[in-house]
Formats: structure tokens, C-alpha cells, sequence
């Protein structure tokens, strides 16, 4: 009887017997929970980064709000400096318009008045 072939099954690979095949299957689960357990860690570790990234991401938010912010103010307080630098330089303008015309008067009004006597 030992001569015997086994029965054919197809979960078996051909050539080997129940000891080697238990062995092998062994090895094999072995395997593939190694390969699992690889795999979980490199998806916890991309969950964690991906975490990370989102905080970061809220982070640059609030700075990107803040900063818009700021520039607002400052595009404000520009146009405030702006506008009073122009009413200073226009108020100068007047004050040496004036101040050239009375000049002018008092040295051509004399001097007219004068010619006339």
C-alpha cells in the first residue's frame, strides 16, 4: 500500500506530501504576516503624515488669514499717510504761492506808486 499513489488533490502542489506541504504552508503564513504586518505599519505611518500635513495645512491657513489681514491694514494706513502727504505738500504749494505774491507786491506796488509822483 505504500507503494500507492495518493488521490489527487488540487490544493496540494504536485510532488510533495502532507509533511512537506504543511511546512511550506507554514512558511508561507509566516510569510504573508510578515508582509501584512509591513503593510499596516507603512499605513499607519502614512495616516500619521497625512495628520501631520492637515495640521500643518491649518496652521499655513491661519497664517495666510493673518497675513491678508495685515496687509489690509497696512494698504490703509498707506493710503491715510498717502493722502495727508499730499494735503502737507499741497499746503506748502499755497503757503510759496502767497508768499511770492506778496513779495511781488511789495516790490512792484512801491515802485509803481512812486513812478506816479
Amino acid at each position: 500500500m505504500s507503494d500507492r499513489e495518493q488521490p489527487y488533490d488540487p490544493y496540494i502542489p504536485s510532488g510533495q506530501g502532507a509533511s512537506t506541504q504543511g511546512q511550506n504552508g507554514n512558511t508561507r503564513t509566516a510569510a504573508l504576516q510578515a508582509e501584512i504586518d509591513s503593510t499596516v505599519n507603512v499605513m499607519r505611518s502614512n495616516i500619521n503624515k497625512v495628520s501631520e500635513r492637515g495640521e500643518r495645512l491649518d496652521s499655513l491657513q491661519d497664517k495666510t488669514d493673518n497675513l491678508a489681514v495685515s496687509a489690509q491694514g497696512f494698504r490703509r494706513g498707506a493710503n491715510r499717510v498717502r493722502k495727508q502727504m499730499w494735503w502737507k505738500d499741497m499746503k506748502m504749494r499755497m503757503c510759496l504761492i502767497v508768499g511770492i505774491i506778496i513779495l511781488l507786491i511789495v516790490i512792484i506796488v512801491p515802485s509803481v506808486v512812486a513812478s506816479k509822483h
